[in-house]
């Protein structure tokens, strides 16, 4: 999948030659070591060339790396000047009651601001989507977003280096889109192996999901074939027409072509999570944008006929009946 350079990289390869090594770097960016390691080829191979030299003594910068980590160290500083100069101008001209709304791919944030806007009609609410969970809690951590919606695999950590407050959602099972044709679509559920023979897609996003779905493929008893990275418009189409099989929410909503069924035993998870500053003015009003997010997530869940009947069988799985903070050390 094509991309292309983005600050947030300019970041992991300043936190990489910062720490030393990948172990310590991924430790202080909250992600796992081998979602770091693929972040950094990615990395490498939108610049052309290796970045660090790495043997058991940690990772010392190439050439190239070099040359990236000097314009970076020029960069970062003066684009965090220009987001604090912005943002003064933006306080000084914007409405006194505001709600800056970041989220990932996920079923929350139009319920969210329909929430918010329906009980507080004078408010300015503005929104920022990305696949990245890092670049959102940054977003919120530098003052310029008031809540960021976030989704990780698993129980793994949602990013622990920026101080937020961090509750759980919902817990979602991975669902799988197929053809609308396929005799699988007969079935309440299929097997992980039952697809071992398949080519996948995915949206893209930070963490471990690409490690966790490996992990879930050899315990099913096969490796699994070529991953898409693409967005979510490319899952549908290479899934109608039977190319790849598309891992979805299952509060994935019915398109031309697809049906979305569950995995048995649901062997992938997805939690969704919600980060405040909790030094901001927004941590006051927290607990009610906490309470959208659930009503939001619910609303979505019964609108999908296949997903509402399972979860009434798996009762560990949806919007959870007591919100959990999530504790994590810096």
């Amino acid at each position: 999948m094509w991309m292309k350079l983005e600050l947030r990289h300019l970041r992991v390869v300043c936190a990489i030659a910062d720490a030393g090594s990948l172990s310590k770097a991924s430790s202080l960016l909250g992600l796992a070591q081998p979602a770091l390691t693929a972040q950094l080829h990615r990395i490498e191979s939108l610049l052309g060339g290796k970045l660090f030299e790495r043997d058991h003594k940690g990772a010392r910068a190439t050439p190239l790396g070099e040359l990236v980590l000097e314009r970076a160290r020029v960069l970062l500083p003066a684009f965090s000047r220009l987001q604090e100069d912005a943002l003064r101008l933006v306080d000084d001209n914007m409405p006194s009651e505001r709600y800056r709304v970041g989220a990932v791919n996920g079923p929350m944030l139009g319920g969210v601001v329909h929430r918010i806007t329906e009980s507080h009609p004078g408010a300015h609410v503005s929104t920022q989507v990305s696949w990245s969970n890092e670049e959102l809690a940054a977003a919120v951590a530098q003052g310029r977003l008031d809540y960021v919606l976030a989704a990780v695999c698993g129980d793994a950590p949602p990013p622990s280096e920026y101080g937020l407050t961090w509750n759980v959602i919902a817990v979602d099972p991975i669902f799988v889109l197929i053809p609308d044709d396929h005799p699988f679509t007969l079935l309440d559920e299929v097997e992980l192996g039952q697809l071992k023979d398949m080519q996948w897609a995915v949206v893209p996003g930070d963490g471990c999901f690409g490690e966790c779905f490996v992990a879930a493929c050899s315990r099913a008893g096969f490796t699994p074939r070529t991953m898409y990275e693409v967005d979510i418009n490319s899952c549908i189409d290479l899934a109608a027409s039977g190319d790849a099989v598309a891992l979805c929410q299952p509060t994935f909503r019915r398109a031309p072509g697809v049906v979305a069924i569950p995995l048995a035993g649901a062997p992938l998870r997805w939690r969704h999570l919600i980060g405040w500053d909790p030094e901001s003015p927004a941590a006051e009003f927290a607990p009610h944008v906490l309470r959208y997010a659930g009503e939001a997530y619910r609303d979505t869940a019964e609108r999908n006929p296949r997903y509402a009947a399972w979860l009434r069988t798996h009762r560990d799985f949806g919007v959870v009946r007591y919100h959990s903070r999530e504790t994590v050390s810096p």
